[in-house]
């Protein structure tokens, strides 16, 4: 038996509540589609049997995925703007060519907005490239863009963000005196977490961002910032409040201190105390520097 389209407003809000806590934030589709008239049995036209042509002249056709042939080729495959990439090597080291070619921020923004290697760009609405001072001491960086984020185009805007300028104000700083960004630029689907070779295709444009701001202290947002810029594989409750070294391409040497995402503290409020302590290291360090 099919089920029902809800249609009062009470069952629209209790499906939309079920949505919403199984992580669906937003439509993939600018109009609805009714599920249930696709699901409709449609009627098979039958020929008249004096139309079809002779069996012997009709030319064999064979499966596409057999073919050779690319989805454009394809009868019937569906029109595209951008086509999604295949994250291979290839990608990964055209990522490292475009990185190392900028010369400035702006370059490496336009770069990475041009770059069409990975995959999440595809269902991303904005490149989230930083905020903040690029000529700061600090540079804080976490691991990819949320929704609030990808709306915006903007890091840590959100309830992490908010609860990030709060951490920042408790050591005397804001966002005017710092720089701040992610591992990934694009918001993955659903705030799904990237995977390795998203990661890896990313790594390059992070890292030549942190060479080209020079920062006297850099803070790892979370433990995925912390693996990826600092190679290790330790987990954060481990990594957080030790100094270990971030090594940009050129040589240079920066103090990083890995510490706990504020969105893990906005769920687990009691480590904030951790986090707390982080922060305090970052400002002896800025001191010690200055």
């Amino acid at each position: 038996m099919t089920a029902a389209s809800p249609t009062s407003p009470t069952d629209i809000a209790d499906i939309l509540a079920f949505y919403a806590s199984a992580g669906v934030d937003e439509a993939l589709e600018d109009a609805p589609v009714n599920r249930f008239a696709e699901a409709a049995p449609r009627p098979v036209e039958r020929a008249p049997a004096a139309a079809a042509p002779p069996r012997e002249d009709k030319t064999p056709e064979r499966p596409a995925a057999s073919s050779g042939l690319d989805a454009s080729r394809v009868p019937d495959a569906p029109a595209r703007s951008s086509v999604a990439a295949v994250p291979d090597e290839a990608q990964a080291a055209l990522a490292r060519q475009l990185a190392t070619t900028a010369t400035t921020l702006d370059e490496l923004r336009q770069h990475m907005a041009a770059f069409d290697g990975c995959n999440l760009k595809a269902t991303a609405k904005n490149l989230v490239f930083a905020d903040g001072n690029p000529e700061a001491a600090v540079m804080l960086v976490g691991e990819a863009p949320g929704r609030d984020e990808d709306i915006e185009g903007l890091p840590f805007v959100g309830r992490s963000g908010r609860l990030l300028d709060r951490m920042l104000a408790a050591i005397g700083l804001d966002r005017t005196s710092v720089y701040i960004a992610n591992v990934i630029p694009w918001r993955p689907p659903g705030n799904r977490t990237p995977t390795p070779h998203e990661t890896e295709i990313c790594r390059p444009f992070i890292e030549r961002q942190i060479e080209l701001v020079n920062p006297k202290v850099l803070v790892n947002l979370g433990g995925p910032s912390a693996k990826t810029l600092l190679n290790t594989s330790e987990g954060i409750l481990r990594l957080r409040g030790n100094w270990r070294v971030h090594t940009t391409a050129s040589g240079i040497a920066i103090p990083a201190m890995p510490t706990l995402h504020p969105a893990y503290l906005l769920r687990t409020p009691a480590h904030k105390k951790l986090a707390w302590r982080d922060f305090l290291e970052v400002k002896t360090k800025l001191r010690s520097l200055s």
